[in-house]
């Protein structure tokens, strides 16, 4: 702008910084892990996140994958994939994005600023994602009142408690939604290693956008894939906000790879469902009261958590805590015997 007093001049306009938020506490963050707990055994055991320690096998991918931008042949090919995989009936009706909290990111930026209620404790990234836009938010602790909002978020199951919202009653909120011009948005991070019926996919409602992560139930959380299942002008809006390119090819090569191998991922269910029951039995043991979760992941309660991650870390062991619940802890599932020998053994000290 130019300085009215001095014609020839430019005056710097002040620059207004916006109010640091609070960061968000996730797991994975071994760097803060080893920091804090600088003499632990490595190699650390991460127990702090939800993704399949046992994952897809990556598939030989050429040497010139990595040197070029993806083609459109390329990504409908993941998307077929994915509409087989996740029972939709239309490959038009999904958007591929660079990890499902792109999109977590992207969806309070399409719409008008609005009542958002968000059905929780839950994955705070919701929360945080639509404030950040400007949008009215509230925490809630059931929808028998979600005719209040313009906007309704569901992480189902849920993340860390587990709670599952019967496909019914997630199609009665999105009815109500629907009359009014609203939005019924459901996380379906966790889901792939449920029954498929858990899945509100197969006949999605109108007004209704679906969250599917790639990277948990398949192991491979660094290579940033998730999916938007929606009608097809909302995907198709939300594939133009995202870019071209939104996706590399090494992510749709092996995202395409993985969907189609139906005899991979139902081994992993069986297993991980195995050893979800071998480690409710341990933190059973060790004195924790289990309080829900998936097969990725439990959720236990423990009066003396506190200390108990303590004792993890200086056994080179990471779970994730909260700060809004004290007493509780989310363990991931060990990798392999020797993670889960650690584990018995700093559990029972």
């Amino acid at each position: 702008m130019r300085d009215p007093k001095h014609p020839g001049n430019v005056r710097a306009l002040p620059i207004t910084q916006p109010a640091a938020a609070e960061p968000i506490a996730h797991g994975g963050n071994l760097d803060a892990a080893r920091e804090r707990f600088p003499g632990a055994p490595e190699p650390w055991i991460d127990l702090s996140t939800g993704i399949n320690p046992a994952p897809f096998p990556i598939p030989a991918l050429p040497t010139e994958i990595w040197s070029r931008l993806p083609t459109r042949a390329e990504e409908e090919a993941l998307l077929a994939a994915a509409a087989i995989r996740y029972r939709v009936r239309n490959s038009e009706m999904i958007a591929a994005a660079p990890g499902a909290q792109a999109l977590i990111q992207l969806l309070p930026r399409l719409f008008p600023k609005s009542s958002v209620e968000i059905l929780g404790p839950t994955y705070e990234e919701h929360e945080a994602c639509w404030m950040r836009q400007g949008h009215r938010v509230s925490v809630v602790e059931d929808l028998d009142r979600s005719d209040r909002a313009d906007v309704v978020v569901v992480v189902n199951p849920n993340n860390p408690t587990g709670r599952i919202i019967p496909v019914s009653d997630l199609r009665t909120v999105a009815r109500t939604l629907a009359k009014k011009n609203g939005l019924l948005v459901i996380d379906e991070a966790f889901i792939d290693v449920l029954p498929e019926t858990a899945s509100i996919v197969a006949e999605l409602p109108p007004a209704t956008i679906v969250l599917r992560s790639f990277g948990k139930a398949y192991g491979l959380a660094g290579l940033r894939l998730g999916f938007a299942i929606a009608e097809v002008s909302l995907a198709t809006r939300i594939r133009a906000e995202l870019g071209p390119w939104a996706v590399s090819v090494p992510a749709l090569s092996i995202g395409k790879a993985a969907l189609c191998d139906t005899r991979w991922l139902a081994g992993a269910v069986i297993r991980l469902e195995s050893d979800r029951q071998r480690l409710d039995a341990m933190l059973q043991a060790a004195g924790f009261t289990v309080l829900g979760g998936t097969p990725l992941f439990r959720l236990a309660r423990h009066c003396e958590a506190t200390k108990i991650v303590e004792n993890l870390g200086r056994h080179g062991i990471h779970v994730r805590s909260f700060s809004r619940e004290a007493q509780w802890l989310r363990f991931g599932l060990p990798g392999d015997e020797q993670a889960w020998d650690r584990l018995a053994a700093a559990l029972s000290k």
